[in-house]
């Protein structure tokens, strides 16, 4: 079989995991539903006087920052952890599979579950609250989901390496990542906020998705929205979660 052949299958088996893992499904489909159903439901859909624009077209691209670093963080964190601490990871490593192979099916799995969920929540926006993306801004919104997918990837595989056991990685993986929802645009927006609020969440990579994400949605946005400052920032948390993934990833049970 081909690398590339190795690659598509490695994929396949990855979103076959993902759908025998009900915690990772949870955490990365129904979960960012409920929580754009209950925050329109409490929040209602008015039209913002500051802006114009309706309150959905907040919490959409929030939900979506959310549900891309469900499909991607949580998801590789979660999957990764309950292989590598069944044996699966171990066996796997001494077959001639190249370790590129693996992390590549990680990722284009990832993708696959991204594109999934975008076009999940978008519709649901788009039906539901007459919330749509842009014209101008789809180039935009397709480069931070690429860019946003890989790092969130990379941290997920990174985030394997304090995770003990399979229990510990859904409660590590939220302790991660749910603070931050509050200081990153994702659950409120951030104006007004603390100014150490605003600190944490500019240092952290969620906020620069959920704003760049944001842009593409907002009907006042003047130009076609290219925040290659908040890209750059993404990728350089990819960059951070590549080098500790490479240093410290374990291929064998911790217990």
């Amino acid at each position: 079989m081909t690398r590339l052949g190795q690659l598509r299958s490695e994929a396949r088996f990855n979103l076959l995991g993902f759908r025998r893992s009900p915690a990772a499904t949870f955490f990365t489909v129904v979960l960012p539903i409920i929580f754009l159903v209950i925050f329109t439901s409490i929040f209602g859909n008015e039209i913002i006087s500051s802006t114009g624009a309706r309150v959905a077209t907040v919490y959409v691209p929030g939900i979506l920052a959310l549900a891309l670093v469900s499909a991607n963080f949580m998801n590789a964190a979660i999957v990764t952890v309950i292989r590598r601490e069944s044996g699966v990871l171990k066996a796997m490593r001494a077959t001639p599979l190249p370790p590129w192979v693996y992390v590549g099916g990680q990722v284009a799995a990832s993708l696959v579950l991204t594109a999934i969920m975008t076009a999940l929540v978008i519709g649901i926006g788009w039906l539901g609250y007459s919330v749509e993306v842009q014209p101008g801004a789809v180039p935009s919104l397709l480069i931070t989901l690429g860019v946003g997918a890989a790092a969130f990837s990379a941290l997920g595989l990174a985030i394997t390496c304090v995770c003990p056991s399979e229990q510990a990685a859904p409660a590590i993986t939220n302790m991660c990542v749910l603070p931050l929802y509050f200081v990153s645009d994702v659950f409120i927006p951030s104006e007004g906020a603390p100014r150490w609020m605003t600190l944490i969440g500019d240092v952290f990579p969620i906020k620069h998705l959920a704003v760049a994400l944001g842009r593409t949605f907002d009907p006042f946005s003047e130009g076609v929205p290219l925040p290659a400052w908040r890209w750059a920032i993404l990728g350089a948390w990819g960059v951070f979660g590549v080098l500790v993934t490479v240093r410290f990833f374990r291929w064998t049970p911790r217990n």
